[in-house]
């Protein structure tokens, strides 16, 4: 098959991330977010904070990142941040990645997978604000939002807390705000 053909194939194959519905409400909607959208507004997330970052980054190798990591959920379904993410889930999501990036061209795939176990693990600098940024918008879901998928799926404040923490690896200055955030969604009563 013709490399471009290939690609327009892959283009195609992609476009089911539309129909990935995760836990939560984009701002001001009352229906749930696709995965889809989810990649462009972290994407876009990413490019707009990344003078927070801890540490240089690379910008385009994060937005990379962003843009194939839930590639897998074409397959895998999407699964709430909270919920305990099992190695059995990892798989499925892998293996959903690897049979959507084998529909490009020859080499193609390794690269990509490459970033996405890059993401996964969470250790390189660009991997860390990544990881940090692709948090920011499910918060920024809830927190305008009432807290809908923290109530619907009870999600203890703890638990948020704790999971959202982690976006000081990537941006402390980014989640002293956010942090903050929390704190008075606690006062107001939309996290408990």
């Amino acid at each position: 098959m013709n490399p471009i053909e290939q690609v327009l194939e892959f283009m195609i194959e992609i476009e089911k991330l539309k129909d990935v519905h995760r836990k939560t409400r984009p701002v001001g909607l009352d229906r749930f977010e696709n995965s889809a959208e989810h990649s462009w507004h972290v994407c876009l997330s990413a490019l707009m904070l990344k003078d927070y970052s801890n540490e240089p980054i690379n910008i385009d190798r994060v937005i990379k990142m962003l843009l194939i990591h839930d590639l897998g959920e074409i397959d895998a379904g999407d699964t709430i941040i909270y919920a305990s993410e099992t190695k059995e889930l990892k798989e499925k999501e892998e293996a959903g990645l690897r049979r959507v990036l084998n529909i490009l061209p020859e080499g193609k795939a390794d690269q990509y997978l490459s970033l996405w176990r890059e993401f996964e693990l969470g250790e390189s600098v660009d991997a860390k604000y990544a990881k940090a940024i692709d948090r920011v918008p499910p918060l920024l879901h809830n927190l305008n939002g009432n807290g809908h998928s923290w109530k619907d799926n009870n999600v203890p404040k703890e638990k948020v807390f704790d999971l959202n923490s982690r976006i000081a690896k990537g941006s402390t200055e980014l989640w002293d705000v956010l942090k903050g955030k929390l704190d008075k969604a606690v006062v107001d009563g939309i996290l408990k």
